[in-house]
């Protein structure tokens, strides 16, 4: 037995001995991936079994099928491919089979969770992480071993087409729930790839421009989550695209060694986004040739080209000398480590046999349920909400999405197919059986006369906006007649093959139904905030649904109904109009003023905002410093007639500091279950890192500040507060 193989050895060692007998073009073959669209009988042929990494082949397996593959067909196809893999090797070195999971195994018909947007509204970490674990199972359970999720790039302009993919605009957030996610996708034995490093759009919104930020915001604001995704035990992270500080991050030295190994001491790999490293030669220009592109990335920290094979191009590199063996051997005992960590030389293969009991199974679906009831979000509700079954006996439902399911395009569902599952309901199909018996669901299409609409006791109105990967919004308003989102370039392949439009003027649909029948709730399905001023004051109740995901037609329904309290709040703040954007809540203090000629400046909804159906009190408040930080306790009484949840929250404001500190930031939060009528204890803890800044040498500490903290229900709405300081690092009354 080869000594490398010696499972009692730690994974670090195993790889530095497997390293030392490996040739140059086996290492250079571990630095390259591939993905290949076509899985028939030319697909093996095409297939060069001696890359490191591969897109896996279930991704692709279920295109122009009639049924979808099931899960034990495509763990079947990727032992496969890892045999042959396997075979081709002098030193029979396993791929990574790598995917993504945004918000579910995405090779084929896995559970679909809700969007990651959705997934921030529960302000429950702990439920995210349950989430990552069971969507790390339905990866590991087909052979896929490295995601390429969560994306942890903080929203400060909704603008960006990819915002759905986020968790919202706030840091504490973004970093909670993506280290919860890396942790759950973790302990599954999957790796967890963060993206994209460290900043991936630019002003406006515009995916993957060139960012302005200073490394200040960088390192206040983009870095913080990366960061808490690696501590949690993230193993590797995704390269942006765009270039920050003049560089391309793909082949940033300063983002990818200095500040990501010598100063955080990450010991995972990083990949390319998918022709990020050709886009330094073909998009950012800054070399003359692909291979000295190419050679700049690995020599700066990047480890792994995708999506594919450029093992042409990395031989050619080093034979003229632009990668050096010490840039070479670094990159690949990074990949070998996280081989042998995985246990891909010891376990290769997936148990194809227990892949369908895995995927999409009775706990998996039920949490998807669990998930969908606590990210719905209840904005506007004059007394229609919930809807009463027995003073229905016609209930209206308009909008074309009420007819699809509701987990969005992006990442949902493989290549060329939409997401499907025999058991899955529309919100239509389980508006019906829900009332099935009791009143008549009646669904008016577009040419529907909107006077029919008078016969019904209540309407829902179901909107859908255009987004994603490759569809930055200049416009907030909900998409009018003969909107077509097309697919911008080969990036949209992974995401979507399909065109996307809307076929209605939305808007002025929403005010026809509401003049023949005021009784109109209008339930948003989307991924970043809407402009709802022109037919806001139309609708009686408004509900963020997001995308819920497989079980939210039952959850949005449950909550139409009364069945569930809505408890959701907003991880990202509303304007009234895109002219306030960019808007969120922790900006820093003006020098003058906020408002605009036409409005004060304030949002429609802020940060943390959600409505409820039953009420609460926040009672005897206490604010407690210790040595290693601030305790709050309070009481929280449920005094209405629903059991249900409030999510408080505690925001931290600095003064007086060696900086310029936002006007108000989230650094703790807690969700409490109450029944009616009961109360329940409530505590959150701050320890010093809450009151944490760089100074003006960019030195990260407890530095001097005089702080107020305020504990409420949002960012706006404020219960108590108390007055703390932070002298020589420690906080004091």
């Amino acid at each position: 037995m080869k000594e490398y193989m010696n499972v009692s050895l730690p994974a670090e060692q195993r790889a530095a001995l497997l390293l030392r007998e490996m040739s140059t073009e086996e290492k250079l073959y571990q630095l390259t991936g591939d993905m290949l669209f076509n899985v028939d009988e030319t697909y093996e042929k095409n297939r060069d079994p001696r890359n490191g990494s591969y897109r896996n082949p279930g991704h692709f397996m279920h295109y122009e099928r009639e049924i979808p593959a099931n899960p034990s067909e495509v763990a079947r196809r990727i032992n496969r491919d890892v045999e042959l893999s396997i075979n081709a090797q002098p030193h029979g070195i396993p791929p990574i089979e790598n995917g993504e999971a945004l918000h579910g195994a995405q090779w084929g018909m896995a559970t679909c969770f809700p969007q990651p947007i959705a997934m921030a509204s529960m302000f429950d970490p702990a439920l995210v992480e349950e989430i990552g674990e069971a969507v790390g199972k339905e990866c590991a359970a087909v052979g896929v071993r490295q995601v390429f999720a969560p994306v942890v790039n903080v929203v400060r302009d909704c603008r960006w087409g990819r915002t759905v993919e986020t968790y919202g605009e706030d840091v504490q957030i973004t970093s909670d729930m993506g280290a919860a996610y890396s942790k759950g996708l973790q302990s599954a034995g999957v790796i967890a790839t963060p993206k994209h490093f460290a900043d991936n759009y630019a002003a406006g919104g515009r995916d993957s421009n060139y960012s302005e930020n200073s490394e200040r915001t960088l390192r206040e604001v983009f870095l913080p989550p990366f960061k808490a995704c690696f501590d949690a035990g993230a193993k590797s992270t995704m390269a942006a695209y765009n270039a920050w500080e003049g560089v391309p991050c793909t082949c940033s030295p300063r983002l990818l060694t200095e500040i990501l190994r010598d100063e955080w001491k990450f010991d995972g790999f990083v990949v390319s986004d998918y022709s990020g490293a050709q886009g330094v030669y073909s998009a950012h220009k800054l070399f003359a040739s692909e291979e000295e592109a190419a050679a700049a990335c690995i020599n700066a920290g990047l480890d792994v080209i995708l999506p594919s094979n450029k093992i042409g191009l990395l031989k050619k590199a080093y034979a003229e000398g632009l990668i050096p063996d010490g840039s070479l051997d670094k990159s690949v005992l990074r990949i070998l480590t996280a081989k042998f960590r995985l246990g891909l030389f010891d376990r290769p293969f997936a148990d194809a046999e227990a892949a369908d009991k895995t995927v999409r199974n009775a706990s998996h679906k039920n949490l998807a349920l669990k998930a969908a009831r606590e990210c719905l979000i209840l904005l506007k509700n004059n007394g229609m909400l919930p809807l009463q079954k027995e003073k229905i006996s016609v209930l209206g439902v308009c909008g074309r999405i009420a007819l699809c399911f509701p987990v969005g395009d992006n990442y949902s569902g493989p290549y060329g197919r939409k997401w499907t599952a025999p058991d899955a309901k529309t919100p239509l199909e389980y508006l019906r059986m829900y009332l099935d018996g009791i009143a008549e669901v009646r669904y008016f299409d577009e040419d529907a006369d909107p006077a029919a609409l008078r016969e019904c006791d209540a309407v829902l109105y179901f909107s859908s906006i255009l987004e994603g990967e490759g569809a930055d919004r200049s416009d907030l308003r909900l998409p009018g007649i003969r909107r077509t989102k097309h697919r911008a370039d080969d990036a949209g392949f992974i995401v979507d093959d399909t065109e996307r439009e809307v076929t209605e003027d939305q808007e002025a649909k929403i005010r026809a139904v509401a003049a023949e029948n005021p009784n109109l709730a209008v339930i948003l399905l989307n991924g970043a905030p809407i402009e709802m001023s022109a037919w806001m004051d139309e609708a009686k109740a408004v509900v963020e649904a997001w995308y819920p995901g497989e079980q939210g037609a039952q959850a949005i329904t449950e909550l139409l109904f009364g069945d569930i309290c809505p408890s959701g709040k907003l991880p990202i703040t509303f304007p009234r109009s895109a002219g306030q954007l960019p808007l969120f809540y922790c900006h820093k203090p003006s020098g003058r003023g906020y408002g605009y000629v036409d409005n004060d400046g304030s949002p429609l909804y802020p940060f943390g905002y959600g409505l409820s159906y039953t009420s609460f009190s926040i009672e005897n408040v206490r604010f407690t410093v210790e040595e290693e930080g601030v305790t709050v306790t309070c009481s929280v009484r449920n005094t209405g007639a629903y059991d249900g949840a409030q999510v408080l929250q505690l925001y931290v404001k600095g003064e007086h500091c060696d900086v310029v500190r936002p006007v108000k930031e989230l650094k703790g939060y807690t969700r409490v279950e109450i029944p009616a009528g009961e109360t329940a204890d409530a505590c959150i803890r701050l320890g010093t890192q809450a009151f944490c800044y760089y100074d003006r040498r960019m030195d990260y500490g407890p530095h001097n500040g005089d702080y107020t903290l305020a504990l409420g229900t949002s960012s706006e709405d404020i219960a108590a507060s108390f007055d703390v300081r932070v002298r020589d690092g420690h906080v004091v009354l």
